[in-house]
């Protein structure tokens, strides 16, 4: 019985660093689990479109690749630009925006 000990506690910390890079994803995706890459750019995009200061609906590009969403096109003023970043962020599951939007001037 003495012997089984070690291989009792390898087999719970086996189980404990199993279980821990679900524990993250559960918190930053929820319950239902992260959304695809096609989900998260359906859900930017109609985000964007919604918000009237960032021009007509369709002008801001949205492609998404591992979680990160990536931003194209052209606005007006800079503000535009930094409002449609902080749109994307906000959906869940996107883990970082490259804001690639051109100002025009």
């Amino acid at each position: 019985m003495a012997n089984l000990k070690p291989l009792y506690e390898m087999t719970l910390v086996l189980a404990l660093i199993g279980a821990l890079p679900g524990c993250a994803e559960y918190r930053e995706c929820g319950l239902q689990g992260c959304p695809s890459d096609e989900k998260l750019t359906e859900s930017v995009t109609a985000r964007l479109d919604q918000d009237t200061s960032l021009g007509p609906p369709g002008s801001i590009q949205v492609q998404t690749l591992h979680r990160i969403v990536y931003l194209n096109g052209e606005v007006d003023v800079g503000s535009e630009k930094a409002t449609a970043a902080l749109e994307a962020k906000q959906v869940p599951g996107v883990t970082r925006v490259e804001n690639n939007i051109a100002v025009q001037h």
